[in-house]
């Protein structure tokens, strides 16, 4: 007798092969038996015109602080994954002396936009090294399979202190920081990650530290991975969002080559304001792709909410340093109503890394009733209405609202022809949810169930088997899983049932106030998915959470 058998099911074994219909056996947390089974089971689930598919794994996640609190990893458990990557971006809660805690929350506030006041109250901070925090994990229960990678800022910080965001490591904190490292590869963790990007701002408004580390650093940390022979790195790399240029085509060439390991480098995506971005990228990163670089994707349209007390989606421009280093609402207020700060903020706008196009951004919310008529309308429509430049009109806003305002940003990945090439780029791993970041502002860690839904089902650009292969096998061999993404006999039961005439995401995120202290998120809510099964335990099934907390860390 099998302790979960799933009958009837129509078999999609994350491989990219023909489906197929089969039943599934399970015994002791793993895949015993795939086939025509006539044995029964202490549970049953007759998945008679469901796909059955291995549990997806989500490569992208800065879910670090968040299973202090959820256990049950929301909402990346109701889009059918079962293991998730943390650690990304070199930013992190691990290690870290007791007396730097403020520090590596206001990183994660800064960078991952994750409010101050939430990680206050819900990081617990049992450990200080990173294996204690690997084994934190454990104990905790989670619902769903933890990764980790080992996020470079918080290493630097513990060896170097606040020198680490000011300046690159000398030879002897460099060779501690590559021994911890060494450590947490030798504890599982499955490597580490970095970034350079502009607007990853840490503590004090000044850039992460990891931001710091020179080239010699980089290739010691990189040579970690090589004496193992095992794990990938991964690093945010495009100053600007879809663009490769030539010195980020360097380091990505030498982490590979002092790595031996796969590179995995965000983020492409695509921009209609400089049309071929990607495609230029993609040419230039040609030579690395066959090296094991992957770049990385989003399949969804990126669409935000931001707030004016912590406007992450203005932090690559020079002008907005200020806002960041100054914290206090009255201090921002004052920045905001600065005409040398608008003027510097214009300036800005010449060279735009990110943002150009006030049409994009629309007034979300506002509490202020003299602001109601201009809630839904774009700033553009709103400064031609007022008769203002729309920086005036933008920034006039925030100041008027006190700064409770929120803005709607939608910038990239929204034409579908560019989409559909991108998505078919055997090269792409797809993944940059995000899940546990920018909690206020937006939530993309339903993409699992979007690219089913829309890229497979709506669109047909890819087939369903293609679509659950990228979801699965793909990240599971990038970082080397080695007995998930695929149903094998052998392999762990992490099984996703859904209806694929149903699958997919809901409209918009929800706001919920479920966060420690009652603080605001966003979620977005799944469609399709029957069950998630972790280790041959149901985290969700059909719309309901379970009470089963059964995953696992795992282990490189």
């Amino acid at each position: 007798m099998y302790d979960l058998l799933v009958k009837n099911g129509i078999i999609i074994d994350g491989t990219g092969l023909p489906a197929y219909r089969a039943d599934v056996g399970v015994s002791g947390g793993v895949i015993v038996e795939i086939g025509e089974l006539n044995t029964s089971g202490n549970r049953v689930i007759d998945a008679e015109g469901l796909i059955v598919a291995p549990g997806f794994i989500d490569p992208h996640t800065h879910y670090d602080a968040q299973i202090c609190w959820d256990t049950l990893v929301t909402p990346s458990s109701w889009h059918g994954v079962t293991s998730v990557v943390l650690g990304n971006c070199g930013v992190g809660i691990a290690p870290c002396h007791w007396d730097a805690r403020e520090v590596a929350m206001r990183d994660l506030e800064n960078v991952e936009a994750i409010p101050f006041e939430v990680l206050e109250k819900g990081i617990t901070w049992d450990w200080e090294s990173f294996p204690e925090f690997m084994d934190f994990a454990q104990r905790q229960k989670i619902g769903v399979n933890t990764a980790f990678l080992a996020p470079l800022s918080p290493f630097r910080h513990f060896v170097m202190g606040q020198e680490s965001i000011e300046r690159a490591a000398d030879e002897r904190e460099m060779c501690e920081i590559a021994r911890l490292l060494g450590e947490a590869m030798d504890h599982g963790a499955f490597g580490f990650s970095s970034t350079i990007l502009n607007q990853h701002m840490g503590f004090g408004g000044k850039p992460l530290a990891c931001r710091n580390a020179s080239r010699a650093e980089l290739k010691a940390y990189a040579n970690t991975l090589k004496k193992r022979n095992k794990g990938a790195i991964e690093i945010a790399l495009t100053r600007q969002l879809g663009v490769l240029e030539e010195d980020q085509c360097d380091i990505l060439d030498m982490l590979l080559d002092e790595s031996g390991r796969p590179v995995t480098f965000i983020a492409m995506f695509d921009r209609d304001d400089i049309s071929e971005a990607v495609r230029e990228s993609l040419r230039r990163a040609k030579p690395m792709i066959e090296k094991g670089a992957r770049p990385q994707t989003s399949p969804l349209p990126l669409t935000r909410e931001m707030d004016m007390r912590n406007p992450f989606s203005f932090a690559s421009f020079p002008s907005w340093k200020r806002v960041f280093e100054n914290k206090s609402k009255e201090a921002q207020k004052l920045i905001y109503a600065d005409p040398e700060f608008r003027k510097q903020f214009r300036e800005d706008l010449k060279n735009p890394t990110g943002f150009a196009d006030w049409e994009r951004i629309t007034l979300h919310h506002a509490r202020s009733e003299e602001l109601a008529p201009f809630v839904d309308l774009p700033v553009s429509e709103i400064a031609h209405a007022q008769g203002k430049d729309p920086v005036d009109a933008f920034l006039d806003i925030a100041v008027t609202d006190d700064l409770a305002c929120e803005f709607t940003i939608q910038s990239f990945n929204t034409r579908i022809d560019r989409m559909a090439e991108l998505l078919n780029d055997p090269s792409i791993l797809i993944g940059l949810g995000d899940g546990g970041a920018h909690v206020d502002m937006l939530c993309d860690s339903g993409y699992p169930t979007y690219l089913l839904g829309t890229w497979v089902r709506e669109r047909g650009v890819l087939s369903l088997e293609e679509g659950v292969r990228r979801l699965t096998s793909d990240p599971a061999d990038l970082f080397g899983i080695r007995d998930r993404g695929r149903l094998r006999r052998g392999y762990a039961a992490d099984i996703t049932i859904f209806d694929a005439a149903e699958i997919g995401s809901s409209e918009r995120p929800e706001r919920r106030y479920d966060l420690p202290g009652g603080a605001k998120r966003m979620v977005m809510p799944s469609r399709g998915i029957k069950y998630t099964i972790v280790n041959g335990i149901l985290a969700w099934k059909d719309g309901f959470e379970q009470s089963a907390n059964n995953g696992v860390v795992l282990k490189s």
